[in-house]
């Protein structure tokens, strides 16, 4: 989700052409594209118009050694249904992969109409033409290679190019609108000395350079109309190279380009982020097929810039020093290296001539020598610049900045003038701090920001541009898309004995109960704040107040007594509360309980929640519950709501649910067991290469209500957005070819669950750029199918595959008084016209009320759809699903399933980076293969089931049950001395061979007898077995069955 990238959301420029731009709002593509395993190739077969039986595909590898037929089917299928035909036209390349058509448009709700920040493009017919460029020698700088061929037009425009004026992308493709005189020809180009960026000029000697350019080929404009006519059904991904290459050649010109944005101090006014850095203001450009026709996608953005100041100045601000004098440590020094590496600095003795870091030393100054040219002399910095410049350097306690390689440094002192150059993003995270301030800062209305993006394309000018009016025939128009919307009801919610329906996104819980509240009969508390002893015993009796109030039965009494401990104790003390905790259930006579909830105060200073999470949650296996010191001194009552909300579902509640669900009117997922998947990747920040991507899945444990999920992670390479775990097949010397992945173990858990097998899949997929829906799709819904023929012969529920795009630059602005109270448009509000896809199924839907700035929408893209939604279906489920998020009385922005996965993706991050995590899931980038080495840890049994911390490694052993529905007696009572639960075997190791001792609770069908059930399980009886069993037997299933497979030991 995607860091899931940065904010501009797509790749720049646009490359070699030939059909391989990414041209769109969302994550569409960024540069460089990571590096994929090979996805399973699809079947092959001939694309033909649809017709109502499509021919046998080949015959691929079997799924489950056991069965022949089911390999067949199952390719059968796969052929069928990824060939995605729903038109009688047949594309125009047998590559292509053909996503569904668009049903119909929706028509439930309240009609509307709203402003996006689209703008239509006219296109005059030109003959477009398509030419290689190659620049001897290679320059890496795309601002070089402009220069290079700004130059070569002046040179050559009038004798050799026709007068024609070519649109460059800055790499290896020109564009004309027109032929040049020639196919293939090379020139001699000089580029001369010229002034730098900024500050004083940068003395450069002419340099020669051979450009050859050859004709490649002819982009037509007549495909992209017949594309928007609805008549062709593959997108002329180069025809939209060209004209958006055209429309970004001013600009790029002009401005610091990063991705598809375009920054600089004269587009608005920039400020200090702090610790060296400074934000510029910019804009965001993207050109993109619609309904309408080709529309111009103008957002406003900001970027982090490295503040042109002294290096010796950026080092005062980044670590807070007022006195440099005692230098730096070596801590410090490896954190200035990682913060400037790669940066830019200029030196005022040097003539203006600048470097790029690449290191600093950890020897001060004063000892640090080098060699001379004659490879003999050895010379200290200090003598060197004093002898050559005649500079007495005093701060000699510091390091000295690095440049040039290991075998021949530069070493640059900081004192000398070192001045940061102008215009160097800063691509690394930025801190909570700097976050605040970038935000504070550029947070706008949508009046402010709608007003801001119109000036914006009227400063652009697009249409006074030669290249874009005269040359190429284009015309831009400079007021906002006018869109169709429809509002969406908001659903009905079903608490204990009571309904709400929400209004403007929000509701409350006064005088309400969760619909099911759980028991909490043992549970602890530690303070690591500084807030007073005294402080304890008043926050938990407001806590425990609060939740029994909304419904939760809490123990008055802690497992262990209320401690307050230092914060350097932190992992010592957890364990000691687990230790305790231990002894106390086996003297109380329950040594088959365990702690439920662990409330923790966490400390004053940032940097303890991943530690506690990460030992809690992989070693002790505790739930636990971290607080905001500075919010819980308040005893405020909406905060301690809010944490009862998280415990509930922490401790196996259920806060609410739908009341559509209750009443099984939720058209394609009350009528048949639906399991509902949200799936995202998250990766590491920008510049990390030593830690691998991670891998969330979360499925919906409780049908039909909905509303619990359970999640699964695994990491994998570095970078890479395909999640490869879905469906795994391993071969054991024993047992032959076993079955295993993410998908497998969910339907286990669903069934096991519900006493049902799904019937039907909703997959939400969240950050997926379009550049890689194909790839996405064939090899994960490939998996998808493989999963399923490996639990049952001629197992294929059917699926829809939907794509969650939340980082794209699509904003929605209200025309009229159809607000929220923050002045956004109002949660529901849903666009699948005019700005949307030409012909596929997608969608902008507002579920959420704005707070601050100017909401977002959220794109959703049905990649396949086996269910047959209709437009209104779709969207009437996604809306109503965002309100179910279990931690607020709110409605979400993102569908909670994808929400969820992103939570327990980035809760892993923690495990593996601590406090350092990102969030962030959209990133691209080559992969690496250090990451490789690193092991995500497990994380503890007690804790899988946890909303949004829902997390088990997909190697971590048996399959959790989900929490037991409870329901709200109207008191609390202590558990009685004997455990009416089964003990769970504490080693799954050596389950296989105990004697266990399980017996029924409530389940779809109680036994005959209230006694416990015994029996001696086989010794051969193996996990794979186990699974067969519990997956074979039809509803309803005893809860002796759920919790064998809870004692047998399985390698998943």
């Amino acid at each position: 989700m995607s860091n899931r990238g940065g904010p501009t959301g797509g790749r720049g420029g646009g490359g070699r052409g030939r059909g391989r731009a990414n041209l769109g709002g969302p994550a569409r593509g960024s540069a460089p594209s990571p590096a994929y395993a090979p996805a399973p190739a699809p079947p092959a077969h001939t694309e033909r118009p649809a017709v109502a039986t499509p021919s046998a595909a080949p015959t691929t590898a079997p799924v489950a050694s056991s069965s022949s037929s089911s390999a067949a089917l199952l390719a059968s299928e796969m052929d069928k249904k990824l060939t995605l035909a729903a038109v009688a036209l047949p594309p125009s390349s047998d590559k292509a992969v053909r996503f569904p058509a668009r049903p119909q448009f929706g028509t439930v709700g309240k009609r509307i109409q709203v402003r996006a920040n689209h703008f239509l493009v006219d296109i005059a017919e030109r003959d477009l033409h398509h030419y290689d460029v190659s620049i001897i020698p290679e320059v890496a700088s795309k601002k070089t290679n402009r220069d290079i061929i700004n130059q070569l037009v002046k040179m050559y425009a009038e004798s050799h190019m026709g007068k024609r004026m070519p649109a460059y992308d800055g790499m290896k493709s020109i564009y004309t609108a027109g032929s040049l005189p020639f196919t293939s020809k090379e020139f001699m180009v000089k580029l001369p000395e010229r002034e730098g960026r900024a500050g004083p000029a940068t003395k450069r000697k002419d340099r020669e350079f051979k450009v050859s350019i050859k004709l490649a080929n002819k982009p037509d404009l007549y495909q992209l109309q017949q594309f928007l006519l609805r008549k062709h059904h593959e997108t002329p991904q180069e025809t939209i190279q060209v004209l958006d290459v055209v429309l970004r050649a001013a600009p790029s010109l002009k401005y610091c380009v990063v991705g598809r944005s375009f920054f600089d101090p004269d587009l608005g006014r920039k400020g200090e982020l702090g610790s060296g850095l400074e934000y510029w203001r910019g804009f965001y450009q993207s050109l993109r097929p619609t309904q309408f026709g080709v529309s111009l996608n103008i957002d406003i953005s900001a970027r982090a810039f490295y503040e042109p100041i002294l290096v010796t100045e950026f080092v005062k601000k980044h670590f807070g020093y007022n006195d440099l004098s005692r230098g730096l440590s070596d801590r410090d020094c490896l954190k200035l290296k990682k913060n400037l590496k790669g940066v830019k600095v200029t030196l005022s003795s040097g003539g203006g001539r600048s470097y790029r870091i690449t290191g600093v030393t950890l020897q001060p100054l004063s000892k640090l020598t080098f060699t001379l040219e004659d490879n003999q002399t050895k010379l200290f910095v200090v003598q060197y610049y004093h002898e050559k410049y005649g500079i007495n350097l005093t701060q000699v306690a510091l390091p000295a900045l690095q440049s040039g390689n290991d075998s021949r440094p530069v070493y640059l002192p900081m004192e000398v003038l070192c001045l940061i150059v102008p215009g160097q993003r800063y691509t690394r995270r930025l801190s909570e701090n700097q976050v605040t301030n970038m935000l504070r800062a550029t947070c706008q209305r949508p009046m402010e920001r709608e007003s801001n993006i119109q000036q914006m394309v009227k400063r652009n000018n697009y249409n006074g541009e030669r290249l874009v009016n005269n040359e190429f025939g284009m015309k831009v128009n400079e007021q906002m898309a006018l869109v169709d919307a429809r509002v969406l009801p908001s659903p009905m919610l079903k608490y204990h004995q009571s309904m709400d329906t929400p209004k403007m996104g929000a509701w409350n819980m006064i005088n309400k109960k969760m619909v099911n509240g759980a028991n909490i009969d043992f549970w602890a508390f530690v303070n690591f704040s500084k807030l007073r002893p005294d402080f304890n015993d008043y926050f938990l009796n407001d806590l425990i107040n609060m939740c029994g109030s909304k419904g939760i039965v809490f123990n008055p009494e802690p497992l262990v007594p209320v401690q307050s401990a230092h914060p350097s104790k932190i992992e010592r003390v957890l364990r000691d509360i687990h230790k305790q905790s231990v002894q106390r259930l086996n003297e109380m006579g329950q040594s088959s309980k365990h702690l439920q909830l662990l409330i923790i105060i966490l400390p004053d200073v940032k940097g303890s929640y991943g530690p506690i999470k990460t030992i809690c949650e992989t070693e002790l296996g505790i739930v636990s519950q971290c607080c905001n010191p500075k919010q819980a001194q308040k005893l405020n009552k909406q905060y301690l709501e809010n944490l009862s909300l998280k415990i509930n579902v922490k401790v196996g509640g259920r806060n609410t649910v739908l009341n559509d669900a209750i009443l099984r009117r939720i058209p394609l997922v009350s009528d048949r067991p639906t399991i509902i998947i949200g799936a995202d990747v998250t990766h590491p920040q920008a510049g990390e290469d030593s830690s691998p991507s991670i891998a969330a899945v979360v499925a919906s444990m409780d049908w039909p209500e909905v509303s619990k999920y359970r999640g699964i992670l695994s990491a994998q390479n570095h970078r890479q957005e395909i999640i490869q775990d879905l469906y795994k097949q391993t071969h054991d010397e024993k047992r032959g070819l076993v079955h295993s992945g993410m998908i497998r173990e969910l339907f286990i858990a669903f069934r096991r669950s519900t006493g049902q097998k799904p019937h039907r899949i909703i997959f939400y997929r969240d950050g997926v750029s379009e550049g890689q829906f194909s790839q996405v799709l064939l090899y994960e819904m490939d998996a998808i199918r493989k999963a399923c023929a490996s639990l049952e012969e001629g197992y294929l529920p059917p699926v829809t595959f939907i794509v969650v795009q939340k980082r794209h630059h699509t904003r929605l602005f209200p025309v009229d008084r159809n607000t929220d109270r923050s002045g956004n448009i109002q949660p529901g509000t849903v666009v699948d016209t005019k700005i949307c896809h030409p012909t596929e199924f997608d969608f902008y839907l507002n579920s959420h009320a704005g707070i601050q700035g100017t909401s977002r929408p959220t794109h959703y893209h049905v990649l396949f759809d086996e269910n047959k939604f209709t437009a209104d279906q779709l969207q009437t489920l996604t809306n109503n699903l965002c309100y179910t998020y279990a931690r607020c009385t709110r409605s979400v922005s993102i569908v909670p399933p994808a929400y969820y996965a992103h939570l327990a993706a980035f809760r892993a991050r923690y495990y593996i980076e601590g406090d350092n995590s990102d969030g962030a899931s959209v990133g691209r980038g080559s992969g690496g293969s250090a990451a490789q080495n690193q092991v995500l840890p497990d994380v503890h049994e007690f804790v899988k089931d946890v909303i949004g911390d829902s997390i088990s490694e997909e190697n971590s052993g048996a399959v959790a049950s989900a929490p037991t529905r409870t329901q709200t007696p109207a008191a609390y009572s202590p558990p009685p001395a004997s455990s009416s639960s089964a003990p769970v075997a504490s080693s799954l190791s050596s389950g296989m061979e105990q004697k266990l001792t399980l017996e029924t609770t409530m389940a779809p069908v109680a036994p005959a007898s209230s006694k416990a059930v015994r029996f001696q399980e086989r010794p051969d009886c193996e996990r794979g077995k186990v699974e067969r069993y519990i997956w074979e037997q039809r509803p309803p299933i005893t809860s002796w069955c759920r919790l064998l497979t809870e004692t047998s030991t399985i390698t998943m």
